[in-house]
């Protein structure tokens, strides 16, 4: 968790424009959608998250993290990242959960726009052409979430 994310790489969820979407072939998964929602939304979410796991060194103790858990509507894993041939990369994407009151922020208020990314999703199964995937930029994490999350 912590020592597999850097806060100096993206902390944004990925779309699974890759193999873990079966590239839009799987019965039920013919449609691979982007969501855009708004900064200070996902820096909300941030804030309001916690570990969906107890990690030593981040916790103050194992019933505090317990007690934070119950109490929040977002959750966040780190998840190993890879890379189109499925080739472990050296940083983790952040998977966030929402649910409460930020399930409706983020329908109300915070989505911009859902986009089509099935094109890409097949051209990148056809080529498995990494210049087809957008530039990452950094996030610059709220610091109080990256510290309560793990991000180094």
């Amino acid at each position: 968790m912590g020592s597999g994310h850097q806060q100096h790489r993206p902390a944004v969820p990925r779309a699974p424009t890759g193999p873990r979407s079966d590239w839009a072939r799987s019965e039920g998964q013919e449609r691979v959608l982007g969501v855009v929602i708004r900064r200070e939304g996902f820096d909300a979410a941030l804030e309001a998250a916690v570990l969906s796991s107890y990690e030593r060194g981040v916790h103050a103790s194992k019933a505090a993290w317990q007690r934070e858990l119950r109490r929040s509507e977002a959750r966040v894993q780190w998840d190993p990242e890879r890379d189109l041939d499925l080739r472990p990369l050296g940083h983790r994407s952040l998977q966030l959960g929402l649910g409460g009151t930020l399930v409706e922020r983020y329908a109300g208020e915070w989505l911009v726009r859902i986009e089509d990314l099935t094109p890409l999703a097949r051209a990148l199964h056809a080529t498995r052409d990494p210049a087809l995937l957008p530039p990452e930029r950094p996030y610059p994490m709220p610091p109080g979430a990256a510290a309560r999350l793990g991000a180094s």
